[in-house]
């Protein structure tokens, strides 16, 4: 959805500074096929799980980089997993250029109006249970747009597969329910 979301906003160009947070293999492969880019991939490097070559263990709420130094930041699915994920909000957007866009995906709750987070459950079932996976630290609701502009962030919602025929939201693997969350500084 990233990638299509990218290609038709016409984001996809030679020269960018590029940060990828959890990079996913697909998007990570186009990306740096792009002409003259500069791609960064970084990841919280945790035990038991495999990272591609060259990806940097990377803490998304103290941000190794001087601000302002990405024209592209694609952060798909990280901040539910992030404890302090208002700090990551604020970091993120410290790094983002003027004029720079973001993909800040994360799962939503389209039916909570507030975000559902208890820093006091730690046991992974329940987790599992109230957020629906074990390492999520929260689930969040409609006022994820908030929170994304209260760190600065300008908001865009795009609900795209609502253009899209049922076909190509088949043919890309895409959720109906899935809204793309992109910001700009």
């Amino acid at each position: 959805m990233a990638w299509l979301f990218l290609k038709e906003r016409g984001a996809l160009r030679s020269g960018l500074r590029i940060l990828h947070v959890a990079p996913e293999s697909c998007l990570r492969d186009k990306l740096r096929s792009l002409p003259q880019v500069e791609y960064i991939a970084g990841d919280k490097h945790e035990p038991g799980y495999a990272y591609p070559p060259g990806t940097m263990d990377l803490d998304v709420t103290e941000l190794p980089f001087p601000d302002g130094r990405f024209d592209l930041i694609l952060c798909s699915h990280v901040l539910e997993h992030v404890p302090d994920d208002r700090t990551a909000m604020r970091e993120l957007y410290r790094v983002l250029a003027p004029g720079g866009l973001g993909i800040l995906m994360v799962p939503i709750a389209l039916g909570n109006a507030v975000t559902e987070e208890d820093p006091g459950i730690t046991d992974p079932q329940e987790r599992l249970r109230r957020y629906g996976q074990f390492d999520h630290v929260r689930l969040y609701g409609r006022d994820y747009v908030d929170r994304l502009a209260h760190a600065g962030f300008i908001v865009t919602e795009d609900a795209m597969t609502e253009r899209l025929s049922p076909e190509d939201v088949f043919r890309f693997g895409l959720l109906r329910s899935e809204v793309v969350h992109a910001v700009t500084k």
